[in-house]
């Protein structure tokens, strides 16, 4: 058995099997990429919100 933890804390214990890459590891593979992927995506939409905000403030402070 193996265990995983992601960046969020996750533990994820899998069982080793062979070698081979099957249709139904692919499959869990991808899932797992797509919600990283939706992950990030969810957080360079709060960075550029983040970076607007930080642009409106400093035209604000530029105005004083």
């Amino acid at each position: 058995m193996v265990e995983i933890v992601t960046t969020t804390g996750d533990v994820h214990v899998v069982e080793e099997q062979s070698t081979h890459f099957t249709s139904a590891s692919a499959h869990i593979l991808i899932q797992e990429i797509m919600v990283c992927s939706r992950d990030l995506d969810i957080i360079k939409q709060k960075t550029n919100e983040v970076e607007q905000k930080l642009k409106n403030m400093i035209n604000v402070l530029g105005r004083i």
